[in-house]
C-alpha cells in the first residue's frame, strides 16, 4: 500500500525565489524518514521537528516509509521554512488532508507542539508564488502583518499544523492556540534633521541638495567638526518618498534580512556601518543564508560611510562593481545569490590622519608620504565613481554670522527636489532611468547633449588626461541635474563649469 502527497514552497537565493514541488511517498516498509532534492543541515532536520507537531496536532504520521523529494532536485534548499510543505504533503499522503496539492504554497517552520513559527524572506516568497500564478499561500500568523502589502496573491494565515490541516480538509476538531508573533520591530535610525541647521557651509549644501535632486554618489572632504556627518545626516530628509515599485524592493531586502512587519516602509532606508565593517557586512554572503549586506539594505535608500579612509581598502573597492551596475552578485559554492543595490553611497573622510591638511589655521603634523597613504585608501576606481566631490571648512564666527538664515530648510529643499526630479522623469520617460545619475554616456552625447560648445571644459580636461571618460559622463549628470534645479532646458557653459567645481575637492 502506498500513496503519494503533493505541496508547494518556494526556494530562496538571496531576494529571487524558485517554486519548489514538495512530494511524498508512503510505502508499506519499515517505518522510516528520509528527505531527498539537496536539502542543507536544517532542512535535513524538518524530519524530526514534523513527526513531533503532526503528533501533537492530532494527526501523527503513519508508521510508514515516508520519503519526501524537493523538486526540481538541482535547486539549494535551506532553512526551516518547509517544515509546513514537506508535513502537509505527508498528511495529504496519508488521505488526512485530501485537499492539498500543488497549486497552494506552504510557508512556515514548525515547533515541537505543533505550532507554525515565523520565518524571514516571506516578501519575495510571496512575489515568487504570485508570479508563479499559484491559488493560495498559508503562512504564520506571525508573518501575517508582512505579508498584507503584497498584492495579486491570497494568503492564508494559520497558527498550528492542526490549523492549516484543517483548511486542507482534515477532520480535525479545531483547538485554539496562542499564535507565535515576532517581536517587536526596533524603531528606525534614519536620522530625521533640519537642513537649516547647517550654516556657514553654502558649497556643502548645494552639493547635498545636488545629490539629492539626481540620485548622485558623494564625497565630503573636511577637518574633524566642519560638519561632514550633520551634511550627510541630512541627505534622507532631502529624498522623496518611495513609490509602489521601490517600496516593495526594498521590502524584499528587508524582509531577507529578518525585519518582519517593518520591512514595509515608504521612506529610503539608511546604512551607516562602523568603519571596522568587514567586506561581508558591506556586500553579503555568509557561510550558511546568504544575506544582504549593508550596500543592499540601503537599496533605494543612502549608504554613509563616515571615517571612509578608515574602512580597509578591500572593503571600499567592493562597492564599485555595485555603485556602477546597481546589483551585488554574491557568488559561493552552492550557487550566486542577487541583490538590489541602488543606493546613494556618501563617503566622509578627513584630509589626513590629523585632519588638519590644508588648513590656514592650524599646522598638519602629516608628513606628505602619510597623507598620501590615507587618502589612498581610497582608490582612483572608487573616487571616480563619486558624482560630487566638495571639501567642508571649519566654520569659523564670520562664516555664521555672514550666513545667518541663508540655507534654505528642509522643507523647501525636498521640495526643490521633488520638482527636479519630476523634470528628470518626464525627460527620461520610455527610457528606463527616472534620475540623472543612471543615465547612460550615449545618451549623454546623443539626446542628452548639452548646449553647443558648453562641454569644451570637460573636453579640454579629457584630453589632458585629467579626467576619465567616466568623470566626464559624470560631471555631465550633474550638470544635468544643476540645469533641472535651476529650471534649464539643457546644461550650457555655466552649469557644466559648476558641476565640474563640484568635483574639485581631490
Amino acid at each position: 500500500m502506498s500513496g503519494i502527497g503533493r505541496s508547494a514552497a518556494v526556494a530562496l537565493l538571496g531576494v529571487t525565489g524558485r517554486r519548489i514541488e514538495v512530494e511524498a511517498h508512503l510505502t508499506s516498509q519499515l517505518p522510516a524518514f528520509s528527505i531527498i532534492g539537496l536539502p542543507d543541515t536544517s532542512l535535513g532536520e524538518a524530519r524530526e521537528r514534523v513527526r513531533a507537531a503532526a503528533a501533537n496536532a492530532g494527526a501523527p504520521l503513519p508508521a510508514r516509509r515516508i520519503t519526501v523529494n524537493l523538486t526540481p532536485a538541482a535547486v539549494p534548499k535551506r532553512g526551516s521554512g518547509f517544515d509546513l510543505a514537506i508535513a502537509m504533503a505527508v498528511l495529504a499522503g496519508a488521505d488526512v488532508a485530501p485537499h492539498v496539492d500543488e497549486r497552494v504554497v506552504y510557508i512556515g517552520e514548525l515547533g515541537l507542539d505543533g505550532r507554525l513559527r515565523p520565518v524571514p524572506g516571506v516578501v519575495p516568497m510571496l512575489l515568487t508564488a504570485r508570479d508563479a500564478g499559484v491559488d493560495r499561500v498559508v503562512l504564520p500568523t506571525g508573518n501575517a502583518d508582512e505579508a498584507r502589502f503584497v498584492r495579486g496573491v491570497d494568503v492564508h494565515p494559520v497558527d498550528s499544523l492542526r490549523a492549516a490541516a484543517i483548511d486542507a480538509g482534515a477532520l480535525l476538531p479545531p483547538v485554539e492556540v496562542a499564535p507565535v508573533l515576532v517581536p517587536p520591530a526596533l524603531p528606525e535610525r534614519s536620522p530625521v534633521a533640519e537642513l537649516a541647521d547647517v550654516v556657514g557651509n553654502p558649497v556643502g549644501v548645494r552639493a547635498l541638495v545636488t545629490a539629492a535632486a539626481g540620485g548622485h554618489h558623494a564625497l565630503f572632504v573636511g577637518p574633524p567638526g566642519a560638519g561632514k556627518t550633520m551634511l550627510a545626516e541630512r541627505l534622507p530628509g532631502l529624498l522623496p518618498d518611495l513609490d509602489d515599485e521601490a517600496a516593495l524592493e526594498v521590502a524584499a531586502v528587508r524582509s531577507v534580512a529578518g525585519h518582519g512587519a517593518a520591512s514595509w516602509t515608504t521612506r529610503p532606508p539608511w546604512e551607516a556601518p562602523h568603519h571596522s565593517a568587514s567586506a561581508v557586512s558591506l556586500i553579503g554572503g555568509g557561510s550558511g543564508t546568504v544575506r544582504p549586506g549593508a550596500v543592499s539594505r540601503a537599496t533605494r535608500g543612502v549608504l554613509f560611510l563616515d571615517e571612509a579612509p578608515e574602512f580597509p581598502r578591500a572593503v571600499l573597492d567592493a562597492l564599485r562593481q555595485p555603485l556602477e551596475s546597481g546589483r551585488i552578485t554574491v557568488h559561493r559554492a552552492a550557487g550566486a545569490a542577487e541583490f538590489p543595490a541602488r543606493c546613494q553611497v556618501v563617503l566622509a573622510a578627513n584630509p589626513c590622519p590629523c585632519g588638519n591638511a590644508g588648513s590656514a589655521q592650524l599646522p598638519c603634523e602629516c608628513p606628505p608620504a602619510a597623507v598620501r597613504r590615507y587618502l589612498g585608501r581610497m582608490s582612483g576606481p572608487l573616487l571616480d565613481r563619486m558624482d560630487v566631490r566638495v571639501r567642508v571648512p571649519r566654520v569659523t564666527t564670520g562664516l555664521i554670522r555672514g550666513a545667518d538664515g541663508a540655507t534654505p530648510t528642509t522643507a523647501e529643499a525636498r521640495q526643490a527636489v521633488a520638482a527636479a526630479r519630476a523634470v528628470m522623469r518626464d525627460r527620461l520617460a520610455g527610457t528606463g532611468w527616472t534620475r540623472n545619475a543612471e543615465v547612460s554616456g550615449a545618451w549623454l552625447r546623443g539626446p542628452g547633449r548639452a548646449v553647443p560648445g558648453a562641454t569644451a571644459v570637460l573636453d579640454h580636461a579629457l584630453d589632458l588626461g585629467t579626467l576619465t571618460m567616466r568623470g566626464w559622463d559624470r560631471a555631465m549628470r550633474v550638470a544635468w541635474t544643476l540645469a533641472d534645479l535651476q529650471g534649464a532646458d539643457r546644461p550650457d557653459d555655466r552649469h557644466v563649469r559648476d558641476a565640474l567645481a563640484l568635483r574639485s575637492a581631490l
